[in-house]
């Protein structure tokens, strides 16, 4: 597999020539000494075990307030006259805002730390989520969704550039699955909590989907709060780690990334010259256009099952159950290949023809059957992308490179949606946007087929590696 597209040029010697001499200073950088290195594994622990748990939880959040509307559109739509391209336009909206926002609320974040950028996001996104129980036409609704992205941009790229400043690339394929973990709990969670709202029919002049986004909307702003004064930006800020874990673990990071910049670069022109950056871009993209199409549009598939709202979410909740258990499974086995990239675009590759083979079936069972291979797939596809570019990206290469792949692969979350809205109002069934959607997921995994690993020879500065 050819992981470069200017293999036998002079482009291609010029790059095996800087790589040679980038693998060449690495191998002449201090390295941690074993037990050292068995020290810095004992604080990575203690800090996983005390930053995931509150970072799960504001993404659980962050996910949910990005998805509900799917849920509030059962009935929603109706009361506000959406047709299904003006809802599927109207939902997408939000990642045209994340879009415009999302490079520069990450390089923000860089410059002021996370604990309080994360905050103000949350805080914002929050509040405007809440603010959408108000819309009142297409119009509105269209507003709101594109406010609300604008407000969120840079979570989650953030999120992906925290873990530089605290986990090494051995650790980091763990701490990123564990982290998207928080894709199918929100659903989980949020689809049986979202069909029971939803049952609620009319209180104290608020229609049943209006309670959901504002009940729905609120624990962000709590957890905006908390945020201030529960994370540490760095190691070095760690109020709860020793002087000597600190030094030890900021050596670690300090080591890797000096290889990761000396090979391929550290400032923000260094991402935004690279090409690698645009083609994980673009795989993102195709991951997203799945992962949102589907996840919105899926509460009105399993409507068409025939069964009531409660019913539907406890429905919808079942793919996100088994996707959980399947992407953190199919996250250890790609961790203890020395190559990720034939777990990354299998992964998506089954997505693809599960999504396409319940296309065309019409019995609830099996088509929720298919639904679940295909949640699992795309999730699976989520575990183990994003150990690609924080592989090969550090300083403000890391900062801009993971909110430009963000930002253009968010682009799929208007494009899956608006894409499903469109060909289902000509089509007048789910047939053709679920085949539509199906061939960009493949393309993505051709994509990365082809691009293989860009940072598989990036060696972490230790001795334990």
């Amino acid at each position: 597999m050819n992981s470069s597209p200017t293999a036998n040029t002079p482009l291609a010697a010029s790059e095996n020539q800087a790589q040679s001499q980038a693998q060449s200073q690495a191998q002449s950088r201090p390295r941690l000494a074993g037990e050292e290195y068995a020290a810095s594994e004992r604080t990575l622990a203690k800090a996983f075990r005390r930053i995931l748990p509150f970072i799960f939880l504001c993404y659980v959040v962050s996910y949910l307030d990005r998805t509900n509307v799917g849920f509030a559109a059962l009935t929603m739509n109706k009361d506000l006259g959406l047709t299904a391209s003006q809802f599927g336009v109207g939902a997408g909206l939000f990642f045209i805002g994340y879009f415009l926002f999302e490079i520069p609320s990450n390089l923000i974040m860089q410059k002021v730390g996370a604990r309080i950028w994360i905050a103000r996001i949350m805080i914002t996104w929050g509040l405007l989520s809440m603010a959408t129980a108000f819309v009142v036409g297409p119009k509105s609704f269209g507003a709101a969704r594109f406010l609300l992205g604008l407000a969120e941009a840079g979570f989650t790229p953030g999120i992906y550039l925290y873990f530089t400043h605290w986990f090494p690339g051995k650790w980091r394929a763990k701490v990123t699955a564990a982290f998207l973990v928080g894709i199918p709990v929100a659903n989980m969670i949020g689809s049986p909590i979202s069909g029971a709202l939803l049952q609620l029919g009319g209180l104290h002049g608020l229609r049943s989907w209006q309670w959901l986004l504002l009940i729905e909307g609120l624990p962000a702003v709590l957890l905006g709060i908390v945020c201030l004064f529960s994370l540490a930006d760095r190691p070095e800020k760690a109020r709860w780690l020793t002087a000597e874990e600190k030094a030890t673990l900021a050596r670690r990071l300090e080591l890797e990334q000096g290889d990761i910049g000396a090979k391929h670069g550290r400032n923000l022109r260094d991402a935004l010259t690279n090409w690698r950056v645009f083609v994980l871009a673009f795989i993102n993209f195709c991951g997203i256009v799945g992962s949102l199409g589907v996840g919105l549009w899926m509460p009105q598939i399993i409507k068409q099952f025939g069964v009531e709202h409660a019913v539907v979410g406890w429905l919808t909740a079942i793919p996100y159950a088994i996707g959980a258990v399947v992407m953190l499974l199919w996250a250890r086995l790609a961790s203890r290949s020395r190559n990720c990239i034939p777990y990354v675009a299998g992964a998506l590759a089954i997505a693809a023809l599960a999504l396409c083979i319940s296309a065309f079936i019409d019995v609830p069972l099996f088509k929720l059957m298919a639904l679940c291979v295909t949640v699992s797939g795309i999730l699976a596809f989520q575990a183990t992308y994003w150990a690609i570019p924080s592989g090969f990206l550090t300083g403000r290469a890391a900062a801009g490179g993971l909110a430009l792949i963000v930002s253009i692969g968010n682009l799929g979350g208007f494009v899956g949606p608006s894409m499903i809205g469109a060909l289902k109002q000509m089509s007048g069934g789910f047939t053709a946007p679920l085949l539509a959607v199906s061939a960009v997921m493949l393309l993505g995994a051709l994509t990365i087929a082809w691009l293989g690993d860009p940072g598989a020879d990036a060696g972490e500065a230790t001795s334990g590696r």
